[in-house]
């Protein structure tokens, strides 16, 4: 009734107000904003510099409070490899599958998102439209193709995150009253399905790897090996998979011109940044303006952090003797004084120890797509393909840096579970664990079965509706083309 009776008031307005020649500014807060740009052409951007200052603000946004914090807490503390640590309920919630429709990081993870998404509808739809000769036809396919990819990756999170959900591609216009349908849609819209939302981020993603460049020497622009990786990614976890294509999206990475760096600490020693590994990765240069404040979330003694490693997970290093990866990605401490644990002692307590450069102002980058995940989504691909040997050679390579010896599978089902392992070692605490086991469908075996310091279960009761976030209440309440996920 509150939807209905806002449209109807919004109508009213528009019978008094059609002579007039400014129109009503609506300014949705989840959905983008309105352009406000009442020129006679209906032009948005006028200058090159206008344009390629709107899409580095959509760069920017991978520099928010999702992509600094929450994208790791949704990776890791929602898995078996990290608790929620410090002392925020919201992050409990997650951390225990308990959540509920107004938990605050549900609900400003869906308005970070879908921000960023009526950022890039903006570049993308308004970019051809430009008229200044300083931009040229090619470098407005490449924006086009960046501002895509960061759409695509975007609605990646969402549709893993939440499943159905609204799917808006157009950039919202000025009101009147030509536009008040279309914007009413846009400002209420209904849930798409997640198959509909798929075959977008497919497209967006395609539409990347046809215009953008191949490479880039700062890792933070998007490439044609990002496009592919990303790809490669969707299409292992749609439902069915294509491990064809999978297969295929995966080689052309491997095939690009990167290279594992030799030593596993050096991804993190940040001394090797933008290195032949790196895929995609958010630069820092620190200052008051620049800074990563993320990492100072994970990492220090000032107060408890957020994602906690687990028992399970050191377990997991100490089973497999990988020392290498266990003391890069975790560093043992004494908080003894500072705080208690009910999981760890004082007196050796875990921190991530991958994001190393945590006092502020931090420069410490963030990467996001690297090499060893995409040699191990190929090693899932052919192993799923039958080609056993070359899904052996993939998890080799991978673990001779290392110094693991060569994987023992010996089967097909043997090889899925050598990969998952070889995946949560290699990836600890860089944002994949929960979304692996989702898209295996391992997610509820695994975690129900993760241990504590005693060895006992930590008795988590993650179930099929969980596997889902809830529509954060907020946008239930204001808009009533909106419904519930199951189970909550």
């Amino acid at each position: 009734m509150k939807t209905k009776y806002t449209f109807i008031f919004i109508l009213g307005l528009f019978v008094g107000l059609q002579s007039c020649k400014d129109f009503l500014e609506l300014e949705p807060q989840t959905y983008g904003t309105p352009i406000t740009n009442t020129e006679a052409d209906s032009v948005f951007y006028k200058t090159a510099g206008e344009v390629e200052a709107a899409l580095a603000g959509v760069y920017a946004d991978f520099k928010n409070e999702y992509f600094e914090l929450d994208y790791f807490v949704n990776g890791d503390a929602q898995s078996d490899d990290a608790y929620a640590g410090a002392d925020n309920p919201d992050n409990f919630q997650i951390d225990d599958y308990k959540i509920i429709a107004t938990n605050g990081n549900v609900s400003r993870d869906w308005e970070y998102l879908y921000t960023t998404i009526g950022k890039a509808n903006r570049v993308i739809n308004n970019v051809l439209d430009v008229t200044d000769s300083d931009l040229t036809d090619a470098r407005k396919k490449e924006i086009i193709g960046e501002a895509s990819f960061i759409r695509a990756f975007c609605y990646f999170q969402i549709v893993q995150l939440w499943g159905d959900a609204p799917l808006q591609l157009e950039d919202l216009k000025s009101l009147s009253p030509e536009t008040l349908p279309e914007l009413y849609m846009q400002v209420y819209p209904e849930k798409s399905t997640a198959d509909e939302i798929y075959n977008q981020i497919i497209l967006d993603f395609e539409t990347a790897l046809e215009n953008v460049n191949v490479t880039a020497d700062n890792k933070e622009i998007v490439t044609k090996g990002a496009a592919n990786a990303m790809l490669a990614k969707v299409y292992a976890t749609i439902v069915p998979h294509d491990w064809s294509k999978v297969n295929a999206y995966c080689e052309a990475v491997i095939g690009g011109g990167y290279s594992l760096l030799p030593e596993y600490d050096q991804l993190w020693d940040n001394e090797h940044e933008n290195s032949s590994e790196s895929i995609f990765e958010i630069n820092y240069y620190g200052g008051s303006v620049d800074h990563n404040w993320g990492t100072q979330m994970f990492r220090g003694l000032d107060w408890k952090k957020f994602n906690t490693p687990s028992n399970d997970l050191v377990k997991a290093f100490d089973d497999e003797g990988d020392d290498i990866r266990k003391d890069a990605s975790i560093i043992f401490l004494d908080v003894t004084g500072l705080w208690t644990d009910s999981h760890w002692p004082q007196t050796n307590f875990p921190f991530i120890n991958k994001y190393r450069n945590f006092v502020s102002p931090s420069d410490q980058n963030y990467i996001f797509l690297r090499l060893a995940d995409i040699m191990l989504l190929n090693a899932e691909a052919l192993n799923e393909l039958g080609n056993l040997s070359g899904a052996a050679d993939m998890v080799n390579q991978i673990r001779a840096r290392v110094g693991l010896s060569n994987t023992t599978a010996s089967t097909s089902d043997a090889m899925a579970l050598a990969i998952e392992k070889e995946r949560r070692l290699e990836l600890a605490f860089e944002g994949h664990r929960w979304y692996d086991l989702k898209r295996t469908g391992r997610a509820i075996e695994v975690i129900n079965s993760a241990i504590d310091e005693n060895g006992d279960l930590v008795g988590y009761n993650l179930t099929e509706d969980r596997q889902l976030w809830p529509i954060p209440q907020a946008e239930l309440d204001k808009n009533a083309n909106l419904t519930q996920n199951p189970g909550y």
